[in-house]
């Protein structure tokens, strides 16, 4: 296997765990609004354990040194399918709305929301 389907392969890989935990995490906000904190939560958890691998890695996905391997390009979506803004304020932009999700999440659960 060459370096370039390699490198692909693990863009891809990357590309589709970061669609799920976008998704979780705009799923978050759609369910406490609807009323749904049992499914909010859930996906808040999941999102967390997210958060603490970012955490343990250095706020690197593990698959960021994996593709690093493979090619000498250090553009900020080198290892990711994803436009450089997004891949460069990925964090700011899905942290903020995971953080959204949580505290609408928390208020729905309290009833201040109705």
């Amino acid at each position: 296997m060459n370096f370039q389907t390699t490198i692909r392969k693990i863009k891809i890989i990357h590309t589709i765990v970061w669609a799920f935990f976008a998704g979780c995490i705009l799923a978050i906000t759609v369910y406490a609004w609807m009323g749904n904190v049992q499914v909010a939560a859930i996906l808040c958890a999941l999102v967390f354990v997210e958060v603490l691998i970012l955490a343990a890695n250095k706020w690197k996905c593990p698959l960021t040194p994996v593709a690093g391997r493979y090619t000498e390009n250090r553009q900020d979506n080198f290892d990711i399918y994803l436009p450089v803004w997004l891949a460069r304020y990925n964090k700011e932009i899905f942290g903020s709305l995971y953080v959204l999700g949580i505290i609408l999440t928390f208020a729905r659960w309290q009833g201040w929301l109705g």
